[in-house]
């Protein structure tokens, strides 16, 4: 029978490792610095923005035959965490007789590097990318890599050497694949049950329970209910996901919190359930997967979640912990908004529905009573009517496009974008998102979101109400002027001022109907 233990183990190129003794917020990349030596993977930002510790992470897939990898920002990831998991360093790519990755021998051809402290974190990044699509386009290479920052060799070289590496690879099946045969044994000689364990008093055994000498645990379980049976028991505990907040407090406030409830191994929470009206998308459902989910119905919001954060960070984030986190500047929460997301929250055994519209009280307030949480979001689908499909290209040269749906009488359209002084992984000015459709060329059923203009994301009635009925053309930037003024607080920022902000909002709900000469007014 399976124990609760104070061990973590995570495999590493084939050898089963524990972490004994640990704090529960020693952070993977200090782990592997600290304890293993692999100094290859670099600390430079410690905050998820500079890529230079990015590694891979691994678990089995379902049948247990192989391994799925996705890169992660090591400098985040509490060790906990990745129990369980394989991990991959640049020191893992050497071959058995010394050669070096494709990747790593294309950057040496190509001059790719020259200082050279962030060229592990680049090659893991482009490693990750191979191990899924063998010979990628130049966008999905400069995706790839948005999430590392180089500052003196710029990108041409990394970029070509990427394309370089795939294109010798070709001769060389299984080259750029990791080595990972010895993996597979150690990762099911340390896999969890998927079952809750109860001790022979008939306690429930979460593990891995990481606690300290100060009486403060980490708890992984492994079901939903034993989430909520945690947070009854600790009503006061940080739920960490993808730890790109909570990492974020650890490294650079020295947060400790007393309680941490992780739901990355909870199998009911990583679920997408998929019906003809919506989505149902579990909690610790990582950014990337929804935005894979939804890109072919609704491109703008895949566009939103690319330009959220870099496959790093897209890999670990989720919805929830963005909606939870209630930043007034969260980049999700208007598209959810405006698509009528509601969100199931969960006490003990009972739940209960909540328009997300509905969730915010105020600047990092919202709903939540304690020992709550957020199960899933239903994320309604479009009614898009007949295929008619128009190709969009993001303007901002981002590499990439997706099909979104045209002008149709019966159909829904959903708009977003996000303003930001940096196109990608930037903090927004603004972000607007729009549902609405046309009939009899009026709009009807209008529903508009905004972050950055008020204390939380919000929807926008005033100015809902002021397009309601109204034909597009008919709409002037005066009259949306008057309504942003009378529906947000004057308030200059850190990232823009008022003025930008509200000439921005109104000029994107013009945009977003398809009345470009009024933006221009």
């Amino acid at each position: 029978m399976s124990m609760a233990t104070n061990t973590v183990r995570v495999v590493i190129d084939g050898r089963i490792v524990e972490a004994q003794g640990l704090r529960r917020t020693t952070t993977l990349l200090d782990f592997l610095r600290e304890h293993e030596h692999r100094t290859g993977t670099k600390e430079g930002c410690a905050e998820g923005d500079c890529g230079a510790c990015v590694v891979l992470v691994g678990e089995l897939d379902a049948a247990g035959k192989s391994v799925n990898y996705v890169p992660v920002n090591a400098c985040l990831q509490l060790l906990p965490s990745v129990d369980g998991k394989s991990i991959k360093t640049v020191e893992s790519l050497k071959a058995a007789d010394g050669s070096l990755h494709p990747v790593q021998q294309a950057l040496v051809g190509c001059h790719g590097s020259q200082c050279g402290f962030c060229t592990p974190g680049i090659v893991m990044s482009l490693a990750g990318l191979m191990q899924t699509v063998a010979r990628p386009s130049r966008g999905q290479v400069t995706d790839a890599l948005q999430g590392n920052l180089c500052r003196c060799t710029g990108y041409r070289p990394i970029v070509d050497a990427a394309l370089q590496a795939a294109d010798a690879a070709q001769a060389r099946p299984g080259s750029l694949k990791m080595a990972d045969e010895a993996d597979l044994d150690a990762l099911r000689e340390i896999r969890r049950e998927a079952t809750p364990t109860y001790s022979l008093e008939g306690d429930l055994l979460v593990q891995p329970v990481v606690r300290t000498r100060k009486g403060h645990v980490f708890l992984s379980p492994s079901t939903v209910a034993e989430v909520a049976q945690a947070l009854v028991d600790h009503p006061g505990a940080t739920l960490l996901a993808g730890s790109t907040e909570v990492g974020l407090k650890v490294n650079k406030q020295h947060w400790r919190p007393e309680a941490i409830v992780y739901l990355g191994n909870v199998a009911g929470l990583r679920e997408v359930k998929t019906s003809a009206a919506a989505w149902r998308i579990g909690a610790a459902v990582p950014l990337e997967q929804v935005m894979q989910l939804v890109a072919a119905e609704l491109p703008d919001f895949a566009e939103v979640l690319r330009r959220f954060g870099s496959p790093p960070i897209r890999s670990t984030a989720t919805l929830a912990g963005n909606i939870a986190n209630g930043s007034p500047i969260g980049d999700t929460m208007p598209c959810l908004m405006a698509l009528g997301a509601s969100l199931t929250l969960r006490h003990g055994a009972k739940t209960r529905s909540v328009p997300l519209a509905q969730f915010y009280t105020g600047m990092k307030r919202n709903l939540l009573q304690p020992a709550e949480f957020i199960e899933a979001i239903e994320l309604p689908r479009l009614n898009v009517g007949p295929q008619n499909a128009l190709r969009h290209s993001s303007p901002e040269g981002s590499g990439r496009s997706w099909e979104r749906p045209g002008v149709r009488p019966a159909g829904e359209i959903f708009r977003a974008h996000k303003i930001s002084k940096r196109f990608d992984q930037d903090i927004s000015a603004t972000c607007a998102a729009i549902r609405y459709r046309l009939e009899g060329g009026r709009l009807k059923d209008v529903r508009l979101a905004f972050n950055g203009l008020t204390p939380y994301p919000a929807r926008a009635p005033r100015l809902e109400a002021l397009l309601e009925g109204q034909r597009p053309e008919d709409i002037s930037a005066a009259a949306l002027d008057a309504a942003v003024a009378d529906s947000f607080p004057a308030r200059d920022g850190l990232r823009a001022t008022w003025a930008y902000r509200a000439l921005v909002a109104r000029n994107l709900v013009l945009r977003f109907i398809g009345h470009e000469e009024g933006a221009l007014a």
